[in-house]
């Protein structure tokens, strides 16, 4: 057998290699595999602080907005209940605005229907001179009701300084109640609530 033949050794014969030197040989490539684990999870934690900070900065801006969105409407509901206090005090204005001036318009129409209504009631042979005052009458009462005045009604009911002046008392009449009215002097009228001339009455006592 030649020299080189004796100096091979079969490749199934060749001697293993003693388990210290396998674990030396493996630490390197388990370190680098654990350093690289570790740089990942740095990397992994990283990314997620960072989404955390992302997500508590978009939660900031909707608290904020929120919060800037129920101030913006609370303002809005107190300047519609401002609105609102205002368009009902300018309409009592303008009624009462609106009222007065038609009392006061009235007042000096009265003096003018107490005349036609003295002429109406008044004897005359002339029918057609009566037919007329009468229609006069009934022309100023439409136009006093298109202004929403009315005359107080106040014959045969019970006395009520409210809405009367009592010039007289007399003995009640038969079958007239005592303090009730029995004849008007003059009419009175009224605007809603708002008295703009009393009536002149007798009272029966």
């Amino acid at each position: 057998m030649s020299e080189e033949a004796k100096n091979t050794v079969p490749e199934n014969e060749q001697p293993e290699t003693a388990p210290e030197e396998k674990t030396a040989a493996a630490a390197p490539e388990q370190a680098a595999a654990e350093a690289a684990t570790e740089e990942d999870k740095k990397k992994d934690g990283g990314w997620f602080n960072k989404k955390a900070r992302e997500m508590e900065a978009v939660k900031a801006k909707l608290d904020a907005a929120e919060k800037n969105a129920a101030q913006a409407k609370d303002q809005l509901l107190r300047m519609a209940a401002e609105y609102d206090n205002y368009r009902k005090r300018s309409t009592r204005e303008a009624d009462q605005k609106f009222g007065d001036g038609v009392s006061h318009a009235v007042e000096k129409i009265i003096p003018i229907l107490d005349t036609l209504d003295m002429a109406a009631n008044a004897p005359t042979t002339d029918e057609n001179y009566k037919k007329g005052v009468v229609m006069t009458l009934d022309k100023a009462a439409k136009a006093l009701e298109a202004l929403h005045v009315e005359e107080i009604e106040v014959l045969g009911k019970p006395f009520d300084p409210n809405f009367m002046n009592a010039v007289q008392q007399i003995p009640a009449p038969d079958g007239q109640e005592s303090g009730t009215v029995v004849t008007v002097f003059q009419k009175g009228y009224k605007l809603g609530d708002k008295i703009i001339r009393h009536a002149t009455v007798v009272v029966a006592e």
